[in-house]
């Protein structure tokens, strides 16, 4: 194993959950919640917390960057970011000014992950078209590629105005961190690599052995771009309690209300226990169980992948405040000592 040990993080894309009477919470409380599971998440030795974009009523957080504000103000150690900013939809410019705000208010610890989206509610939110979902991506990408380096900007292209020695502020200390967030296409993995950015695979459904050809694709290409080698991580749902049967009954409910939410708006089939249990077993994406059970998983996924950073989407539809409290802490306290002790135990994939 490398000599620097595996990193586990957590997600969240701050789902509305429910209180101990069964009823909504509001997304106001649900953020703070999310503010209280970032600080949590620090105190457990976890390395990343990452909070995700939405636009839509099942989810509370639409600007990650002031919540992860909170949160930095609350911690000490554990770098934040998002999961994912929808750089499509947004401003490369204001991206980079309120990422390089983030970092300052944090002493260094933030971290930009940029993609696509799976939902398109900012699109027509925000004034543009989804007929130039592509080009809207690789424009800005390629702008954003160019403020990382924190040096007056000339730049143009069809999806926004044009920039002349433009310059942005505030200025980073150690320069941005930024990943880019991919969901299984060959070319938005070479896309990463031709920008020298680290690569995210987001696994939301089979094994994540499907995933290894685009690591190996990854690794190949920053290489063919002369590149410097950059770091994997993967992002994948799951929950942990203390026994395999308990984890299971907590996060059904949520799991299966988000996925049939998702479902009726996309046509996929009814979401039920078989299909569930399915998805937390070893042939699927969900890493859902005891402490043993998860770190095993883990474990084989960073080794088979060859990543250096996990990222548990620990909040999936409902599930309550408490019991994602309960899960944060074992997931630090006894997933990540037994993922890295089992990992010393047999090399990383590379």
């Amino acid at each position: 194993m490398d000599a620097t040990p595996v990193e586990l993080g957590i997600d969240t894309f701050g789902d509305i959950s429910r209180g101990p009477d069964g009823s909504l919470l509001s997304d106001a409380q649900t953020i703070r919640n999310v503010v209280e599971q970032a600080t949590l998440a620090d105190q457990v030795g976890l390395s990343f917390f990452g909070v995700g974009e939405h636009h839509r009523k099942d989810f509370a957080v639409t600007s990650p960057e002031i919540v992860l504000a909170a949160a930095a103000a609350r911690t000490r150690d554990i770098h934040l970011g998002t999961a994912v900013t929808v750089l499509s939809s947004d401003d490369p410019v204001r991206v980079y000014e309120r990422f390089a705000t983030l970092d300052a208010i944090s002493n260094g610890r933030a971290e930009v992950i940029l993609g696509r989206g799976s939902f398109i509610e900012s699109f027509p939110l925000f004034g543009y078209d989804l007929s130039d979902y592509e080009q809207l991506f690789e424009e800005k990408l390629e702008l954003f590629s160019l403020l990382l380096d924190e040096k007056p900007v000339t730049w143009s292209g069809r999806t926004r105005a044009g920039l002349r020695d433009a310059d942005v502020y505030p200025k980073t200390e150690n320069g941005l961190t930024a990943w880019v967030g991919v969901g299984g296409s060959p070319e938005s993995v070479v896309r990463a690599a031709r920008y020298g950015y680290g690569l995210v695979l987001a696994i939301i459904g089979g094994s994540s052995a499907r995933f290894r050809p685009f690591a190996d694709l990854y690794r190949r290409s920053l290489q063919e771009f002369g590149k410097p080698a950059m770091p994997i991580s993967v992002h994948s749902p799951g929950h942990v309690a203390e026994t395999d049967q308990q984890a299971w009954d907590e996060a059904y409910e949520g799991v299966a209300e988000l996925n049939n939410t998702i479902g009726r708006e996309r046509g996929w089939p009814a979401y039920d226990r078989l299909r569930f249990q399915h998805d937390v077993g070893p042939e699927g994406s969900m890493y859902v169980g005891s402490p043993e059970t998860v770190a095993t998983k883990i474990a084989a996924t960073v080794r088979g992948l060859g990543a250096s950073r996990f990222q548990m989407k620990f909040a999936s539809g409902s599930i309550s405040h408490d019991r994602l409290m309960s899960g944060i802490e074992l997931y630090g306290t006894r997933v990540l000592p037994l993922v890295r002790e089992m990992l010393a135990d047999a090399p990383v994939a590379s």
